[in-house]
């Protein structure tokens, strides 16, 4: 049978050549809400003539991401834009024997017994926070933790301390962003001269000198360590060559942005929703105070914290920063009955995913709650995968959710939270889910 002529689920009805992208582009969050709510758990669409389908079921997702994981590759958005000056080919959009060879490279710097370690680093900085916050201040918590997770990540895989060029590296990844957010990003090539895109490869350039000053500084200061950019400098393959430097600048890169942008944003939705949930704030204050008695958390307390890491869990299940995944057909499959042509793409989104409710009761709501009683063992395995899953399963995810947890329990220690006049959110869908103007809470120290 023809492709084209091939049975499709239903969809949207579109418009001739540009299909759905302005709606999609419009309003993404909107977009992808109505096709399983309107349409149902498979949903075709097209996106300047490419088949897009929106799954929603976990067994769907499961079927992509790990029965049939061989059969699906990163698709031609990371691929080839966030894949071309912003990242390079980088372990995030990678693929095939390149991408597991730098995988395999990379996974001992996220061994469990390099966590310790990192653990009294996020604790040290997290620490330092406390000491920059007065109480009854509004606080912007997302620009924090955007620094504060930066500092993080660069001492712990990097083992350096980010002393020149941090004052960048949010206004730059805030114009990376806004660029990606935004319709022209997806139809211009990016060496077209616009506006747009020059400002764009202003905000990487920005970036580049930043990450050429990582590593000069850690060549400079020789052997003798093993952190993971010790590792990436001294790696050679199986034919005695090392890394060329725009690979090594591909790696940093992404380790730099995906360690700290998506550990930056779950934290100040943590706190957000915290300051408007006193009742689950007051949990967390009662296990805290019980349990760490007012020293420092460390690694060892996270077993005995299971609400702060239902607080962790949760605000990732509202506000997944990973909030679509997407993967490229290498050759024909079927799904639920529906004929998948080879290049089609899959979506797949946490955040429908996250709040449906067949999988979760009140799934608007706050409630850490839900996961004191073996949700996660009862739900699809799908249902709640802000990391991804399968092979490519997100690298630092043990690594963020510990960072996560101890910083949480660091400054809620410390601190209450409160609403801030004025607090309401602007979601920015782009590479993360971002809050487009911040996240105000106001902070108040705890007697």
């Amino acid at each position: 049978m023809n492709p084209s002529r091939a049975p499709r689920p239903p969809g949207p009805r579109a418009l001739p050549i540009i299909g759905h992208m302005i709606d999609y582009t419009r309003d993404p969050l909107g977009f992808i809400e109505s096709c399983p709510r309107d349409h149902g758990d498979v949903v075709a669409v097209n996106m300047l003539g490419n088949r897009v389908y929106v799954l929603q079921r976990p067994e769907h997702i499961e079927h992509v991401l790990v029965t049939r994981h061989r059969q699906y590759a990163k698709d031609a958005f990371q691929r080839e834009v966030m894949g071309g000056r912003l990242l390079g080919r980088g372990l995030l959009t990678n693929d095939g024997e390149p991408w597991l060879r730098q995988r395999r490279l990379m996974q001992p710097a996220f061994h469990r017994q390099r966590l310790a370690a990192y653990g009294r680093i996020m604790t040290t900085h997290a620490r330092r926070q406390v000491g920059l916050w007065r109480d009854g201040e509004v606080r912007d918590v997302n620009a924090d933790m955007m620094e504060l997770t930066l500092a993080i990540v660069i001492q712990s895989l990097f083992g350096l301390s980010l002393d020149d060029g941090a004052d960048t590296v949010g206004p730059a990844l805030a114009r990376i962003m806004e660029h990606f957010a935004r319709l022209q990003a997806l139809i211009f090539p990016e060496w077209l001269p616009t506006p747009e895109n020059l400002g764009y490869r202003a905000a990487i350039d920005q970036l580049d000198t930043l990450v050429a000053g990582l590593i000069r500084r850690r060549r400079e200061a020789g052997g003798g360590t093993d952190d993971l950019l010790s590792m990436l400098l001294d790696a050679q393959d199986e034919n005695g060559q090392r890394m060329s430097d725009q690979q090594l600048r591909d790696e940093v890169l992404t380790l730099m942005l995906a360690g700290h942008e998506t550990t930056s944003i779950n934290l100040a939705f943590c706190f957000y929703l915290l300051a408007h949930h006193p009742e689950a704030e007051a949990a967390l204050h009662g296990e805290l105070d019980s349990v760490l008695g007012g020293r420092a958390p460390a690694l060892e307390d996270l077993a005995a914290l299971p609400f702060t890491e239902a607080v962790v869990k949760e605000a990732l299940r509202l506000y997944p920063p990973a909030w679509s995944i997407g993967r490229e057909a290498l050759e024909a499959d079927e799904l639920d009955g529906w004929p998948i042509a080879k290049g089609s793409v899959m979506m797949m989104n946490p955040w429908t995913v996250h709040r449906d409710a067949r999988l979760y009761e009140e799934p608007l709501a706050f409630r850490p709650q839900r996961w004191r009683d073996g949700l996660e063992q009862r739900l699809p395995r799908f249902a709640w995968f802000p990391f991804g899953g399968g092979p490519r399963l997100c690298i630092g995810m043990s690594f963020a959710m510990m960072e996560a947890r101890l910083v949480l329990a660091t400054l809620a220690q410390r601190f209450r939270f409160e609403r801030a006049p004025d607090d309401a959110v602007e979601l920015l869908p782009s590479i993360t889910l971002r809050p487009r103007h911040g996240l105000k809470v106001r902070v108040r120290a705890r007697e």
